[in-house]
């Protein structure tokens, strides 16, 4: 997982850096050590929203926690050519006589910056380093899943610490910010517009209804508000905060949500249900490079949707045969894993209850997973994660399960969110591997190392979020948990991990099929809800997340297909040798980074 897997909220592109990019050996600033971290200052400075998910907004950069990122195309295009401009200084940094470590991480470092300079060829959406780095390049400004408003107040809530008055100043502070960044994305909005770019009729309902429920609650009642009276309170911290931020609500944010819900309604009377990139100009290109961010690969489209027909095929016959030992014959494997899922036996009461009753079990899970850590790793990293239910006012248009890593100063533990608009979306069997996948052996374990140990320089840490490796290394965490048995006794919990296994397959050849084989969104529902055997809802939304941030959905597979084929490789080569703890702590050490740049260091590991 990334710093966070949602940090960079689609936030700060870059306009705080680009004329400050940082010397190349001035007497201030010799060597690479010190040019990553005058670049690290100015990533940082550029979206104070990582600063504070990192707990970096005090001491020296303490007037970033009043702050977010610069949300103007003209912060875009600063991205862009501060990119080209720091990759130039890179480059002439000698390699010769460059330790490991610094040349690994010269190597990483470039490998991102190369992302961000071939995004300025896309004159549209959310295509920047920062993007890339965040799971959350997009040709679009604003839909369900993308923009300042679905992202803002849970991180306002959830990661702007309150402890003084000066802490929930800055959050108000952050509240007249915000009210300018709905409008700076407003603009791009009309931009994109104008240009053609505009997000399909069936996303853009989504967005409209979310916006639409977001403007009509009460100011007094909003998250915005009762968040910080709250923490106020509780922290016995004078003034009457509550009155102050319903007013910026009031005064400022929701006029800033009218705007752009008045946008988004224009551009809606010219959208199509045309559901690829495709449609656009440079629509080929564009996914290509979405790709590339994806999978820190070259394979074309045609190899990804290949590999996943293949690999689902697979994890399929492997399904069949557990079905029919638990007497399961008839249908198909998708129909019939679609009745276990809807099995009253394995689903929790579709209620509140029934939902803190899920998030129990889950802790649980946790809990139990960390007890056979020892047999897959000799890290002894805490880890420390909580389970939480995706915020109501955004769970129509969010993922169904996902991750923030926890800060780096360990006084926020990671946050676990899976969706609960339905329970039915998640039968009890589905969970485990959900879990194991997020947390641990997951995201919240790979992540800790990047948080806990201090091995790695803080511009790796803000460059981590390379998707394939993340999301590959969680895919081989489930992968894992069943290797060593903690399904042994749970014929359905193993149900439940080869049908995500199977799931991630189904991704490659629907994401690619929607960007580059003109499927509509109908039949790529249709497909998946038939191979997978899960529920309409939760595939729609699944879909709907493919249409918005093209090529994301390919990098888990193809990076647990790495992963893989780098143990096979070890083990072939080491032989009586080869540990797993070993392997598994060689990949999370690696510390998150192009698959190329992954087979180069298990390969110096063997040698």
């Amino acid at each position: 997982m990334r710093l966070s897997r949602r940090m960079l909220l689609q936030s700060a592109a870059a306009g705080a850096f680009a004329l400050n990019a940082p010397a190349l050996a001035t007497p201030d600033h010799p060597g690479i050590d010190d040019y990553f971290n005058v670049m690290a200052d100015l990533l940082l400075a550029a979206s104070p929203e990582t600063a504070s998910s990192l707990g970096l907004d005090k001491g020296a950069r303490a007037a970033l926690k009043s702050q977010l990122g610069d949300r103007s195309w003209d912060a875009v295009k600063a991205s862009h050519a501060a990119c080209a401009l720091w990759q130039a200084r890179l480059a002439q940094f000698p390699t010769a006589q460059m330790p490991p470590g610094a040349a690994l991480d010269r190597d990483v470092v470039s490998y991102a910056l190369q992302l961000g300079i071939d995004s300025a060829a896309f004159d549209f959406g959310d295509n920047t380093l920062a993007s890339a780095m965040g799971e959350s390049s997009t040709p679009y400004v604003i839909s369900q899943q993308s923009g300042n408003l679905v992202g803002i107040p849970e991180f306002l809530n959830s990661q702007h610490r309150i402890e003084t008055k000066a802490d929930a100043d800055a959050y108000l502070a952050r509240l007249e910010v915000f009210a300018i960044s709905l409008d700076q994305e407003t603009a791009r909005v009309v931009r994109d517009s104008a240009r053609g770019v505009i997000p399909p009729d069936f996303l853009l309902r989504t967005a409209i209804g979310q916006m639409t429920r977001f403007r009509a609650a009460p100011a007094a009642g909003s998250k915005l508000v009762l968040s910080l009276a709250t923490r106020t309170k509780a922290k016995g911290i004078e003034g009457d905060y509550a009155a102050s931020a319903e007013t910026i609500v009031t005064d400022k944010i929701y006029p800033a949500v009218s705007r752009q819900l008045a946008a988004l309604t224009a551009a809606a009377a010219n959208a199509t249900s045309h559901a690829g990139v495709w449609k656009l100009r440079l629509g080929e290109e564009y996914y290509a490079w979405c790709l590339k961010v994806g999978t820190t690969t070259s394979q074309t489209p045609a190899e990804i949707h290949q590999t996943g027909l293949e690999q689902n095929a697979a994890i399929m016959a492997r399904m069949d045969a557990l079905l029919k030992a638990q007497g399961l014959t008839t249908g198909s494997v998708g129909a019939r894993m679609a009745a276990l899922g809807q099995d009253p036996n394995h689903l929790f009461a579709d209620t509140d209850a029934g939902r803190d009753e899920a998030l129990a079990y889950l802790t649980q899970l946790i809990a139990d997973t960390r007890l056979v850590m020892p047999k897959i790793s000799r890290l002894n990293l805490k880890a420390p994660v909580i389970a939480r239910r995706v915020p109501v006012d955004i769970q129509d248009g969010a993922g169904l399960g996902y991750m923030n890593t926890g800060s780096l100063d360990g006084s926020r533990p990671s946050t676990y969110y899976i969706n609960l608009k339905t329970t039915r979306t998640w039968p009890k069997f589905a969970m485990p591997t959900l879990t194991h996948h997020e947390t641990i052996p997951g995201h919240a374990w790979q992540g800790a190392y990047l948080t806990e140990t201090g091995n790695l320089p803080l511009i790796r840490i803000l460059l981590s979020g390379f998707n394939a490796y993340v999301e590959g290394w969680a895919l081989y965490a489930e992968q894992l948990s069943d290797e060593i048995g903690l399904y042994d006794d749970d014929p359905f919990a193993r149900l439940g991990y080869l049908q995500a296994q199977q799931f991630r397959a189904c991704r490659l050849v629907v994401d690619t099929g929607l960007h580059a084989m003109r499927w509509t969104r109908d039949e790529a529902v249709r497909w998946m809800v038939e191979q997978t055997g899960r529920t309409q809802v939760a595939i729609t939304s699944e879909v709907d997340r493919y249409c918005g941030t093209p090529g994301q959905a390919c990098g888990y597979k193809v990076g647990h297909n790495e992963i893989l084929r780098l143990r096979d490789k070890a083990k072939a080569a080491l032989g009586a040798r080869f540990d797993l703890r070993d392997f598994d702590d060689w990949v999370v050490e690696a510390g998150a980074v192009p698959l190329t740049v992954l087979a180069s260091v298990i390969d110096g590991k063997i040698a």
